[in-house]
């Protein structure tokens, strides 16, 4: 089994063919002289005909929602009262490394799409959330050599909380960032509406962000010159589980098929993917031909979330690591919510014994159950997260379930079959090309 039990030391990182002068970027930390001298905190002459390249540009967040961003744009600037910006780098799931590399290496490119995204929602007050000390630190260290540069002279506050997976819901960013923890809230209202203060406030992701100045720059014609029409442009994925585990800046619209054989790996040798990071479950191999576009996973009722791939090596179980994803979920939830609270516990305590052959078919049955009924029950994603691995499992792999039922996975028990990590897929943040 390859789950990347233990992350590499130094990830690999690295630009698909024909991606180039985007988000990626070969050697270490960009100082502001480097990154103006690329371009960089670009006069804006005019802020709604900005507003509309990012609409036409067809950019939409890269945090999981894949909203897009110029509509929230829109629906901030017109809520009641002066909005706030936030930047949101806690990146909290634990298959994805793309928020905290570009916080560490790329820092003048997020701010710099966290100034125009201020700009263009009219915001007086700015804010960078983040959990990684690192991330902070080189944030801080671009703030400081951004003043009397005579760029961008807003105030731009950096909170730093602990990392967890639900630190980075976007009510638990306000909240925090308000002086209390770091836990989701109850919706409505949502930020848009009443965030930081009760003011209207936009949260992004800083991924999300990061593509503004490339709207900016290449206008929004240029920018659609990658990827689909659908789904325009370029998004930073981290690919775990395998020998190539990194972080690629990649077009829309390659296939799994295609990254992986451009990396050297044989797709043939993969037996399924957890897609989209936790919150999405594992899929087949029907997925490798798939586009890697919006549309087309989420006709496979999926989705590409914050970009995490998770590969399944020939002689993983399924069921192995779904049972370990739910755990992470058991464990993680923010236990505000009784159904979340006892609805992820009971859903880990069934893939636990289907793990072990312990489960009887009524078991699967509630599970299934559960899988349907729980939806939408929490303040946040996660126990929507949970019943999307529940339900993934049962939908993709039902032979591998059965199998369980009745004691017969041929995987567990081959004599190679190693331990599930606690935390599955969990990857280390590459260093500098």
């Amino acid at each position: 089994m390859s789950l990347a039990t233990d992350a590499p030391v130094s990830p690999a990182l690295a630009a698909y063919p024909g991606v180039e002068g985007r988000l990626f970027r070969a050697g270490g930390r960009e100082d502001l002289a480097a990154y103006r001298a690329a371009g960089g905190y670009a006069d804006v002459a005019d802020l709604e005909r900005l507003l509309d390249e990012v609409d036409e540009a067809g950019v939409r967040g890269r945090g999981g929602a894949a909203f897009p961003i110029a509509t929230k744009i829109r629906t901030v600037r017109g809520g009641r009262g002066v909005p706030v910006a936030v930047a949101n780098g806690e990146e909290g799931e634990p298959a994805s490394v793309k928020d905290r590399w570009l916080l560490r290496t790329r820092p003048h490119l997020v701010l710099d799409g966290l100034r125009l995204a201020s700009l263009m929602v009219g915001a007086d007050e700015v804010h960078v959330y983040v959990s990684d000390p690192e991330a902070a630190a080189s944030v801080t260290a671009g703030l400081a050599e951004l003043r009397g540069a005579g760029v961008w002279d807003a105030e731009v506050t950096v909170t730093v909380v602990e990392p967890t997976y639900v630190a980075g819901e976007e009510t638990a960013a306000v909240q925090a960032i308000d002086g209390g923890p770091a836990l989701p809230t109850d919706k409505p209202p949502r930020p848009f509406e009443a965030g930081v203060r009760g003011r209207p406030t936009l949260v992004s992701n800083v991924e999300t962000l990061a593509h503004l100045p490339l709207v900016q720059r290449l206008g929004s014609t240029g920018y659609r010159g990658l990827g689909t029409v659908a789904s325009p442009g370029t998004f930073l994925l981290t690919l775990s589980g395998c020998a190539a585990t990194g972080l690629y800046e990649v077009p829309f619209g390659v296939t799994l098929t295609e990254l992986l054989t451009w990396l050297g790996e044989d797709p043939a040798q993969v037996d399924g993917v957890l897609m989209g990071g936790y919150f999405s479950g594992v899929l087949g191999r029907q997925v490798l031909d798939v586009p890697l576009e919006y549309d087309a996973v989420k006709a496979l009722h999926s989705g590409l979330g914050c970009g995490a791939v998770g590969v399944l090596a020939a002689g993983t179980c399924p069921v192995t690591v779904s049972a370990a994803v739910m755990a992470y979920f058991a464990r993680e939830n923010a236990g505000q919510c009784g159904s979340c609270f006892n609805g992820t516990a009971a859903m880990s305590a069934v893939l636990d014994a289907l793990r072990d052959s312990r489960a009887e078919a009524e078991d699967v049955q509630r599970l299934t159950d559960w899988s349907v009924r729980l939806r939408g029950r929490g303040a946040c994603g996660t126990l929507d997260g949970a019943t999307n691995v529940a339900a993934a499992l049962l939908r993709e792999f039902p032979d591998a379930v059965g199998a369980h039922l009745d004691g017969t996975c041929a995987t567990c028990a081959a004599a190679d079959e190693q331990p599930v990590p606690r935390v599955p897929f969990a990857v280390a943040l590459p260093t500098a090309a």
